[in-house]
């Protein structure tokens, strides 16, 4: 039994969900309540007791088991709602080696000593001596904060002298070297050791749980450098990984799904202290990918960049806007798609300033943020004299092209690029051919990157599932009932007619187990692969945004049946989020054995295959093998479609189990004479049938291509 089937079989949904629902209660054989993730007046949240799963029948239109409950209400990763349950539950995740659990051990004797150093500058902060009456009086009147966010966010002083707080560490039974390692103290050529922070005003930098990882310092004494310090670099803390204030941020910026960046601590508190809660700060002089991913697409959709406004922090705008380019070109599975906005402030103004003069006026800055593509094209073309050569403005074009066409919204692209050929005087068509070779160039380097994904595994054509599709809703509406926003396929539209008898829900899949695998193992060969689903999804879909949200969103583990898979597919995605290694050796390493055992399951045929026609050669051979062998008799163009096929074939069986589970809520609401609850569950089920119709189309159009 894997590893997420125990904490399953340990803890029940309905306890869970009501720790974090209170309203959550028994109806008939269901609990519901007002959705914790939308605001809403009639309750369409509902957790089945017996199949252990939630669905939002409301604006959300999503649902899911306990761990994706766990994920979207705090916004933790895959892994993180592993352990974070897992601890709950008692169960353990991962064996760890005595190595590890050194290590852990350490790690939380860091963190334990970080928060006694936030705790004691805290109270030297509002201690009765007159150099910290001093400080106090700076940050109330000076910096304009007020004793509640003092207190929120911890704000301290750290006394002058050389050992204030390495004495109080040392007498608590921490050893210097501890101290050094935290990045609390520092240690001179000689080997003294000494308090890193003097005289300055102490701001605590936690992680996204809220944990003390390290600390930012303002200078107090005009003479003092440099005016900002930073804790080092150490196991804890990494300024290029770390958004200071996300811990108290993203609830915010989950329900806003925008993020505001900032450039510096002061500005983010005095945003909160003002009420705009979804502000946080980079750490450092340009945004970082890191950093995007904490935030995208976890939590925002959009990010507007409210870096300074001197050039210094113009420059550093354009270079976050280049990571974000890269991040979003190299993006294998088509998560990182996000509208990404620059804030421009009257009189040039920093933040913090417009903050703390007119803080009423900051929304209307935040509304008025600059899309991308003016701001770089005005950046980059500011310098143009009016008779500029060809030469210079084909220069211009060179560098902005690149940012223009980062996405893969062909609209917004088109747009981006008449806009630039009306700047530069420059014909459209010449800079479009030289986006795209541009775009050649650099999918040619990202290929050499990641040669082992150059061709995906053989895929089956069996199915082990019936094609027949669901039966009509049984709804007693008049034709008018129908939701208007949803676009009219009247050919495929559920009948209207009177109640049918009572059907079993399905709760489980009737596809093969086979060809889950089949998807997997493409994925795990070839995960752009997602990506492409996902588009044909959205293809699928023609714009409709019901389609979008809903059943014809990107592909995500309710797509397969079988639980193991669909916890397999949650770790891929995990795994592709994160840069320390690569995918395989990352899944291998971080999760439980029964998934490594799947993987293995999963792999050894062509592994197995390939290795015995090598005869044990090394395996830098056998990656190559991997690169460079076809796997199957077909053309590539084949192989695609087949593919394609199977993962439509997923995504049909969910969207039937969907389609059972709604009419076996609106049977209840039809005994109940409930008619509000029969509309929201129409609302559901409605564009579900569509996207079926779709789907099927889909697959008939590739059958034919075959």
């Amino acid at each position: 039994m894997s590893v997420t089937q125990q904490i399953k079989d340990k803890l029940d949904i309905v306890q869970y969900v009501q720790q974090h629902v209170p309203d959550l209660k028994r109806a008939g054989r269901y609990y519901k309540a007002c959705c914790p993730f939308h605001a809403e007046n009639t309750p369409s949240f509902v957790v089945n007791p017996d199949t252990q799963s939630w669905r939002c029948f409301g604006a959300c239109a999503e649902g899911g088991d306990i761990f994706t409950f766990a994920q979207k209400k705090h916004g933790w990763s895959f892994r993180d709602t592993l352990h974070e349950l897992g601890e709950i539950a008692g169960v353990q995740v991962k064996q760890r080696t005595p190595q590890q659990q050194a290590r852990e051990e350490n790690l939380d004797r860091l963190r334990g000593m970080l928060q006694t150093a936030a705790d004691f500058y805290h109270e030297q902060l509002l201690a009765d001596t007159p150099e910290a009456q001093q400080t106090l009086v700076y940050t109330t009147q000076k910096r304009g904060f007020n004793h509640e966010t003092i207190t929120q966010w911890q704000i301290g002083y750290a006394p002058a002298g050389w050992s204030n707080l390495l004495d109080m560490l040392t007498n608590l039974g921490y050893s210097a070297d501890d101290v050094v390692d935290a990045g609390l103290a520092s240690r001179n050529d000689r080997g003294n050791v000494y308090d890193r922070f003097r005289n300055r005003l102490m701001i605590p930098i936690s992680d996204e749980r809220g944990r003390v990882i390290g600390f930012g310092a303002r200078a107090l004494a005009p003479d003092d450098t440099p005016k900002y310090l930073n804790s080092p670099q150490s196991d804890l803390f990494d300024k290029s990984s770390t958004l200071f204030g996300l811990d108290k941020a993203k609830q915010s910026i989950r329900d806003s799904e925008t993020a505001v960046i900032v450039e510096g601590y002061m500005d983010v508190i005095q945003a909160h202290q003002a009420g705009y809660r979804n502000i946080v700060a980079q750490m450092g002089t340009a945004m970082t990918e890191a950093q995007l991913k904490l935030i995208v697409p976890r939590y925002a959709k959009k990010i507007i960049l409210g870096l300074d406004q001197d050039d210094a922090g113009q420059n550093a705008t354009r270079r976050s806007l280049e990571v974000a380019r890269k991040a979003l070109q190299d993006d294998l599975v088509g998560k990182l798609d996000v509208d990404i906005r620059v804030l421009q402030i009257d009189g040039a103004k920093d933040p913090d300033d417009v903050l703390r003069e007119t803080p009423d006026k900051w929304a209307e800055y935040i509304k008025a943020a600059m899309p991308v593509a003016d701001f770089v094209i005005d950046m980059e073309a500011a310098g143009l004299a009016p008779n500029a050569s060809l030469q210079e403005r084909q220069a211009v074009a060179e560098n902005v092209l690149p940012i223009l066409t980062a996405s893969e919204n062909n609209i917004y692209k088109q747009e981006n690029i008449q806009r630039l050929a009306l700047r530069l005087r420059i014909p459209e068509n010449d800079l479009m051919a030289w986006a795209q070779e541009l775009r050649r160039i650099e999918q040619s380097r990202q290929q050499q990157r990641q040669r082992y994904q150059d061709k995906p595994p053989p895929v089956q054509d069996e199915y082990g599932a019936s094609s027949e599709e669901p039966p009509p809703l049984s709804l007693n509406f008049d034709e008018d009932d129908i939701p208007p926003d949803f676009d009219d396929e009247s050919e495929f539209a559920p009948q209207v007619r009177t109640p049918a008898p009572k059907r079993r829900m399905l709760t489980t899949s009737n596809i093969s187990p086979k060809t889950e695998a089949d998807c997997l193992r493409v994925i795990l060969y070839s995960p752009q692969s997602i990506s492409l689903v996902n588009r044909k999804f959205r293809e699928l879909a023609d714009g409709n945004p019901s389609m979008l949200a809903g059943p014809l969103c990107e592909l995500d583990p309710r797509d397969f049946g079988i639980e193991i898979h669909r916890t397999l597919l949650a770790t891929i995605q995990e795994a592709l989020s994160q840069e320390d290694s690569e995918m395989l050796e990352y899944l291998r390493e971080e999760f439980d054995e029964i998934l490594v055992e799947q993987i293995n399951e999963l792999m050894q045929d062509d592994e197995a295959r390939i290795a015995s026609s090598l005869q044990n050669r090394q395996k830098a051979d056998l990656e190559d093998v991997f690169g460079k062998t076809s796997r199957t008799g077909v053309s590539s163009t084949q192989l695609t479609e087949n593919m394609m096929k199977h993962f439509l074939d997923l995504r049909v069986h969910r969207l039937k189990r969907e389609h059972n589970e709604i009419r076996f809520m609106m049977e209840d609401a039809q005994q109940n004479q409930d008619k509000e609850a029969e509309k929201l569950y129409f609302a559901q089920a409605f564009p579900i049938t569509q996207a079926l119709n779709r789907l099927n189309k889909g697959k008939h159009e590739l059958e034919g291509a075959l």
